[in-house]
C-alpha cells in the first residue's frame, strides 16, 4: 500500500491556465516553472502546458531539463546566467537571458559567440531584489542594442513587490514608474506576476508570468483559489496506519502539548515532515477523512501525525484515505495555520512522496 501521494489533476491545470488567458487576454504566457514547477514536477507539467507562449524558470540546471525532457518552447532564465561560460550553453539551447546587473553585462559584453542571445532587461522599480536602477536603464539598454552578442530586440521587465495587496498603492506606483522609463523603447513588456495578473490590468503587458495561480492556488491576500476561479492542482493524501484509544488528560506526541479533555480515539497517520507537511501546524489544523473534517493532535512528528476523531470515531478504519490539502481543503488554509504561505507548502513536498498524473 502506498502511503503520501501527491495526486496532479492535469485538468485542472489547462483550466487554470485558461483562466490566466481571461484575465489577461491580450496578453502572452510565460509559464512558471521555477522550483520543480511549484512542488508539482518540472518537465511532467511542462508537457502539459502546450497552450504557454514560453515557459522560466529560475536557474539553468532547470532550463536544461527542460530541453531533456523534450521541451522545445522558448525559455527564459528568470535569474539570468551567473558565469561567463554559462553563456555557450545558453546559446545552444535557445535560453533567453535576465540582464539585471553591471557583471552580466560586461560579461556579455565580452564573451565570444557564434551567435545573439535573446535578453530580457530587468529594472528596480521598488522590488529592490534583482534589476537595474531606473537611472542607469537608458546606459544597460543602449549597450544590449550595441553589442553583437545580444538579439536587437531587448525586452524589459520587472516584478511587483505587493501585488497580493489590493490596498497596499505600491504596485500602481510600480506601474507607472516602469511605463514612464519605457517610453519610446517599443520591445515587448512583462510586469505581472499571479497576482498582478488577477488584480492589476494596467500591468499585463504584452507578456505576462503566472506562477501559483496556475497551480490553482491564490496569490492574492485572504482568498483562495477558488475566489478566482482557479482548480487545485495538487491533492495530497495518504492512509490511516493505526487507531489508538486515549484517556483524558493524557499528552499526545513529542512534549505533550496536546491533552484530551475526555476520552477519544486518535488516527495516526503516514505523513509528517519528512514528507513535506509544515511541522509548525498548529493543534486542530483540519485534514479530511471520509469526506469531514478532524483536526491535528500534537506535534507534528517527521513520519507521522495524530489526529483526533472522536470517541466514536465514525466508522474510521486503518488504510482510510486522510487529504492534508487539495479541491476539499484548500492549501491556503493549512499555510495559515503554519503561520506560512502556499509557496512554501508546495514547494517543499519530499522525494519520498509519490507523484501520480491525472488526466
Amino acid at each position: 500500500m502506498r502511503l503520501a501521494i501527491a495526486e496532479i489533476n492535469l485538468q485542472a491545470l489547462a483550466h487554470n491556465l485558461a483562466q490566466v488567458r481571461q484575465f489577461a487576454p491580450n496578453s502572452k504566457v510565460m509559464a512558471v516553472l521555477k522550483a520543480n514547477a511549484y512542488g508539482h514536477g518540472l518537465v511532467k507539467i511542462a508537457q502539459h502546458l502546450n497552450d504557454a507562449d514560453a515557459f522560466a524558470v529560475a536557474r539553468i540546471d532547470e532550463a536544461l531539463a527542460l530541453r531533456a525532457g523534450g521541451l522545445t518552447k522558448p525559455i527564459v532564465l528568470l535569474e539570468g546566467f551567473f558565469h561567463q561560460d554559462d553563456l555557450p550553453i545558453l546559446l545552444a539551447n535557445n535560453f533567453q537571458t535576465i540582464i539585471h546587473d553591471e557583471n552580466q553585462l560586461r560579461a556579455l559584453e565580452n564573451a565570444k559567440l557564434d551567435a545573439p542571445i535573446s535578453c530580457w532587461l530587468k529594472i528596480n522599480t521598488g522590488m529592490h531584489r534583482l534589476g537595474v536602477a531606473p537611472t542607469q536603464l537608458n546606459d544597460f539598454y543602449q549597450r544590449l542594442q550595441a553589442t553583437n552578442n545580444a538579439k536587437d530586440t531587448i525586452n524589459l521587465m520587472t516584478h511587483f513587490s505587493s501585488a497580493d495587496d489590493v490596498n497596499d498603492p505600491k504596485t500602481a506606483e510600480q506601474i507607472a514608474l516602469f511605463d514612464s522609463l519605457v517610453q519610446g523603447k517599443q520591445q515587448a513588456h512583462c510586469l505581472a506576476n499571479s497576482a498582478g495578473i488577477i488584480a492589476w490590468p494596467a500591468g499585463h503587458g504584452e507578456w505576462v508570468r503566472p506562477g501559483l495561480m496556475m497551480y490553482g492556488v491564490s496569490p492574492m491576500l485572504n482568498t483562495s483559489g477558488k475566489d478566482h476561479q482557479l482548480k487545485p492542482v495538487m491533492r495530497l493524501t495518504t492512509k490511516v496506519i493505526a487507531i489508538r484509544d486515549v484517556d483524558a488528560a493524557q499528552g499526545v506526541g513529542y512534549g505533550g502539548s496536546w491533552q484530551s479533555t475526555q476520552p477519544t480515539k486518535l488516527a495516526v497517520v503516514a505523513m509528517g515532515y519528512g514528507d513535506g507537511y509544515p511541522r509548525h501546524a498548529k493543534h486542530g489544523t483540519p485534514v479530511v477523512i471520509a469526506g469531514k473534517r478532524y483536526g491535528i493532535a500534537g506535534n507534528i512528528s517527521m513520519d507521522m501525525i495524530s489526529v483526533d476523531i472522536g470517541e466514536n470515531a465514525d466508522g474510521i478504519k486503518v488504510g482510510d484515505e486522510v487529504v492534508m490539502w487539495g479541491p476539499e481543503l484548500p492549501v491556503e488554509e493549512i499555510a495559515q495555520c503554519a503561520d506560512t504561505i502556499s509557496y512554501e507548502l508546495l514547494c517543499n513536498i519530499a522525494p519520498r512522496v509519490s507523484y501520480e498524473y491525472q488526466r
